[in-house]
C-alpha cells in the first residue's frame, strides 16, 4: 500500500507543478506531461518502477478519449467523413509503410524487417495529436478534421496489422525463440496466455464472433442504454451514473479485447451510436475526468519510458532516425494535403500534426518480437525512437502556431479575396452570435461587412446569395481594407478567447473612435474585454440565462409580469456588481492571485445578496397581493 501511495504521490507531484508551468509558457498542457514523465524517471529508476505497465493502463485514457469523440459524432456525420477516413487514412498508412520500409532496406535490413517497421511507425499517436487539437480549438477545423479521420483509419488498421506481422516472423529469429522456450520447460509455456473469444477459430468463425461483438456494442447503445440509466436514476446517486458509465466503457473495451479488435474502436462505434442519446452530456461529464487523469499518466509514462542510457550510447543514430521519421511522414501527410485539397494553414496543420510515431507502435514493438519478427536490439531503438517522436509532437504544434500559421493566414488563397464594399457597420465572425446579428441589422436596413475564418461556412453562406469575406478579422491590413478608418461600429463576434481580447485592445489603441461591440465567452473575460478598454461587452450566455431564469418563475406560478420584474432585478445588480469589481481587476494576475479582486468580492458577496433578495421578496409579495 506505502508503494502506491508513494507512487502515485510523485506522479501527482509532476503534474500538479509541470503542466501548469508549461501552460502559462505556452508550451500545452501535453509538453507540460511529457516534461513532468522526464523528470521524475530517475527516481522511478531508483524505486524499481515498471514503466510499460503504467503506459499500458494509462492508455485507457486513450480509450476513453475515443468515446467521447464519438459522442460529439453523429453517424451521418461519419458517414460524410468516409471519403477522407478511408481514401486519406489508408493512403497515408500505406506511404508512411511504403518509404520507411525503403529506408529501412536501405540500411541493411531484410525486407520482412523493414515492413514490419514500417507498419508500427506509420501510425501515429492518437492521444498527444487530439488532446492538442482540443486544447488549441482546432479539432473543428479542416485539418483537424482531416487529422481526425486518419487517426481513427489507423486505429482500424491496427487489427490486420496484428494479423499480418506473425506471417514476417524471420527463421532464425523463430528457431531461437522455441530454444528458448524448451530451454525453460513446458511448464511456463502458457503463462503469458491471455482471454479470448476467437482463440482456436477458424478464420469464417472469427468473423462471425467479430461481427457479433460490433453488432452487440450497437445493440446496447441504440437500445439498453436508456432504460439502464432510467433505472440508475431512480437511486438519485451520482456516484452510481459514473459506475455505470464506467462499466459501459470498460465493458465494451473488455469484449473488442476479447474479439481481437482495438478497445478505442469499439468505444468509438458506442460513442457515435449515443451521440443523439439525452444522456450525452451526463456520459461526457461522468467520464471526462477519468480520461484527463489517464492521459496525464500516460503523457507522464512516456517520457518517463526514454531509454536515456541507450540514448547516451547512440546520440547521433538515435536523434537522426527519429527526425528522419518524423520528415518523412510529414513529407506523406503534406503530399495527401495538396491531391485532397487542404488550404494553407491546415494543410500544415496536418502534415506536422501527425508526423510522429504513436503509442500503438509500443504494442507492436513488443509484438514483433514476441513473434520473432524484429530482433530485439532493433525494437529498442524504435521504442526510442516512438517516443522521441512523440515528446518533440508538442514542439511541432508550437512552431505550426507561432512561425507557420501567421504566415499562412495571409498565403491561403482564399485570404486575397478583395472587399468590394464599404460600410459604416464590420461584423467579425458569422457564427452563432455573428450570423443573428447580421440577419438583425439587415432586416432593418443596415449594411455590414461580413468577415469570417472558416471557408466552409463562407462557401455556404455564399449559396444562400449572401456576401462575405473570407480573412482573418484580426488583421489590421484586413480591418484596413474593410474601412475600419470610415466604419462607426464593428461587432467582435470571432469564437477565440484570446483573439477577442488581442483585437479589442488593438481597436481601442489604434481606432478609438470605433464602436467596438465585443462578444464575452465568460464573466472573467468580461474584466479582460473591461481592461483592453471596451464598455460595450455582452456575455455569449447571459441573456439567454436570464431569460430561462425567468422562465423558471413563470414555471414556479409566478405571473409572466413579476417574471419579468425579477429577471431585471436581478440583471441590474449583477450589471452594478460587475462594474464595481473590474475597477480592481488586473488581467495580469489569475483570480487566485489577484488579493484585491478577491476581497472586493468578499465585501460586497453579502450585501448584494441581501438586497437582491430584499427586492424579489417585494415583487414576490405584489405578485400574491
Amino acid at each position: 500500500m506505502t508503494d502506491f501511495l508513494l507512487l502515485a504521490f510523485v506522479f501527482l507531484v509532476a503534474g500538479v507543478f509541470a503542466v501548469p508551468i508549461a501552460t502559462r509558457l505556452g508550451l500545452g498542457s501535453v509538453l507540460g506531461y511529457l516534461i513532468a514523465g522526464i523528470a521524475i524517471s530517475p527516481v522511478l529508476a531508483l524505486l524499481d518502477v515498471d514503466v510499460l505497465s503504467i503506459q499500458h493502463f494509462a492508455e485507457f485514457g486513450v480509450v476513453m478519449m475515443l468515446f467521447l469523440v464519438g459522442l460529439e459524432l453523429e453517424p451521418k456525420m461519419l458517414w460524410q467523413m468516409r471519403t477522407r477516413l478511408i481514401g486519406l487514412g489508408g493512403a497515408q498508412v500505406a506511404g508512411s509503410t511504403l518509404l520507411v520500409m525503403m529506408v529501412a532496406m536501405a540500411l541493411g535490413q531484410s525486407w520482412t524487417v523493414s515492413l514490419a517497421i514500417g507498419l508500427v511507425l506509420s501510425l501515429s499517436s492518437t492521444a498527444i495529436v487530439l488532446q492538442s487539437l482540443n486544447e488549441k480549438g482546432l479539432l473543428k477545423s479542416d485539418g483537424g478534421q482531416s487529422s481526425f479521420s486518419v487517426l481513427l483509419f489507423q486505429d482500424i488498421a491496427v487489427i490486420p496489422m496484428l494479423a499480418l506481422i506473425p506471417l514476417l516472423a524471420l527463421p532464425e529469429l523463430l528457431e531461437a525463440h522455441h530454444a528458448a522456450s524448451a530451454a525453460q520447460g513446458s511448464g511456463g509455456g502458457d503463462h503469458g496466455a491471455t482471454m479470448s473469444l476467437v482463440a482456436g477459430l477458424n478464420g469464417w468463425q472469427t468473423t462471425l464472433v467479430t461481427l457479433a461483438a460490433v453488432a452487440a456494442v450497437v445493440l446496447i447503445g441504440s437500445r439498453l442504454t436508456r432504460p439502464l440509466f432510467r433505472f440508475i436514476a431512480t437511486s438519485q446517486l451520482r456516484e452510481l451514473f459514473t459506475a455505470t458509465a464506467l462499466l459501459m466503457v470498460i465493458g465494451i473495451a473488455l469484449l473488442m479485447s476479447l474479439v481481437g479488435l482495438s478497445p478505442a474502436l469499439g468505444t468509438f462505434l458506442a460513442g457515435v451510436v449515443l451521440a443523439n442519446s439525452e444522456y450525452r452530456h451526463e456520459l461526457e461529464s461522468d467520464i471526462g475526468p477519468f480520461k484527463g487523469l489517464l492521459l496525464g499518466l500516460f503523457f507522464m509514462s512516456v517520457g518517463a519510458g526514454i531509454n536515456f542510457a541507450l540514448l547516451a550510447d547512440n546520440p547521433g543514430l538515435i536523434v537522426a532516425l527519429t527526425l528522419a521519421l518524423i520528415a518523412i511522414k510529414a513529407g506523406v501527410l503534406y503530399v495527401l494535403a495538396l491531391v485532397f485539397k487542404l488550404r494553407g494553414g491546415d494543410r500544415w496543420l496536418f502534415a506536422l500534426g501527425l508526423a510522429q510515431a504513436g503509442e500503438f507502435g509500443f504494442v507492436l514493438l513488443s509484438f514483433t518480437v514476441a513473434n520473432s519478427v524484429i530482433p530485439a536490439e532493433i525494437a529498442d531503438q524504435l521504442l526510442l525512437v516512438v517516443a522521441l517522436s512523440m515528446v518533440l509532437t508538442p514542439g511541432l504544434f508550437i512552431l505550426y502556431d507561432r512561425v507557420i500559421a501567421p504566415r499562412f493566414v495571409e498565403a491561403d488563397g482564399r485570404q486575397t479575396d478583395q472587399i468590394d464594399e464599404q460600410n459604416h457597420i464590420i461584423i467579425a465572425g458569422h457564427g452563432r452570435m455573428g450570423g443573428l446579428i447580421q440577419r438583425m441589422l439587415s432586416a432593418a436596413g443596415y449594411g455590414s461587412t461580413v468577415i469570417d475564418f472558416n471557408s466552409k461556412r463562407i462557401d455556404m453562406m455564399g449559396r444562400f446569395g449572401l456576401k462575405s469575406y473570407y480573412g482573418d478579422a484580426t488583421r489590421p491590413e484586413l480591418l484596413h481594407a474593410a474601412g475600419i478608418s470610415e466604419a462607426k461600429l464593428i461587432v467582435i463576434a470571432i469564437d477565440d478567447r484570446e483573439q477577442i481580447t488581442e483585437l479589442t485592445r488593438y481597436l481601442q489603441h489604434t481606432h478609438p473612435g470605433v464602436h467596438v461591440l465585443a462578444r464575452a465567452v465568460d464573466r472573467d473575460h468580461v474584466y479582460d474585454l473591461w481592461a483592453a478598454g471596451c464598455r460595450d461587452i455582452v456575455r455569449e450566455t447571459y441573456d439567454s440565462s436570464i431569460r430561462m431564469g425567468r422562465s423558471a418563475f413563470e414555471a414556479l406560478g409566478i405571473s409572466t409580469p413579476h417574471a419579468h420584474a425579477m429577471a431585471d432585478a436581478f440583471d441590474r445588480m449583477d450589471r452594478k456588481s460587475m462594474l464595481e469589481v473590474a475597477s480592481v481587476y488586473d488581467p495580469k494576475l489569475t483570480l487566485a492571485e489577484n488579493e484585491p479582486y478577491i476581497q472586493k468580492v468578499r465585501e460586497m458577496m453579502g450585501p448584494w445578496r441581501a438586497e437582491l433578495a430584499r427586492q424579489m421578496e417585494e415583487i414576490r409579495r405584489s405578485d400574491t397581493t
